[in-house]
């Protein structure tokens, strides 16, 4: 996999609307998601439509209170693998939100000025698939691949970054099989 012009080779693209541009054009770290809609149901075109602005707020009960919410993703993985993207990496996506994060000591705001959103089909509950942590592993790898200020340590979850407000990709995303993946995969590229 590689990058060209911001863009994830393979990857299905779907522009949002909903992104601008970084204010530094710093690209350094990823947070990561879970995401489904209606909640706790997978596949579908409800979260491409909701991170293009085209969700039916009539379409399910749950739409009417964020049919109108302005926001994004760089990368949606689905449950199986396929990865969407909705906004080029070198521009801001509009995820993380009231957001906070401790980068070598000191504490950040407006996470979006500088990471990349990733988010995964799935909830807190239902275990993910091993083809979203494969695909989340080789993204991750194109990215470190493609952004020298990006490594392993700086990937944190929703939870960690907005703890009193968000708990994704929660406990049923499994951070040691994922680390084993992504480190399988710099073995295999010589990384």
């Amino acid at each position: 996999m590689r990058i060209e012009e911001g863009w994830l080779e393979g990857a299905r693209r779907m522009p949002s609307p909903n992104q601008d541009m970084r204010p530094e054009g710093e690209v350094s770290a990823v947070v990561l998601h879970s995401i489904s809609l209606p909640p706790g149901e997978f596949g579908g075109e409800h979260i491409e439509r909701l991170f293009t602005n085209t969700l039916d707020p009539a379409a399910h009960p749950y739409f009417g209170g964020i049919a109108d919410l302005k926001v994004s993703a760089h990368l949606l993985i689905r449950r199986d693998g396929e990865c969407v993207q909705f906004v080029p990496f070198g521009r801001r996506a509009w995820h993380a939100g009231r957001s906070c994060w401790i980068d070598q000591g000191r504490p950040r705001r407006a996470l979006n000025d500088f990471t990349v959103g990733i988010e995964l089909e799935g909830d807190e509950i239902h275990a993910y698939r091993d083809s979203q942590y494969m695909a989340l592993a080789m993204s991750i790898r194109t990215l470190m691949a493609s952004y020298p200020a990006f490594g392993p340590g700086r990937i944190t979850s929703h939870a960690r970054v907005a703890p009193l407000r968000k708990s994704d990709p929660g406990p049923a995303f499994d951070w040691a099989y994922f680390r084993q993946r992504l480190k399988a995969l710099g073995n295999l590229s010589g990384g």
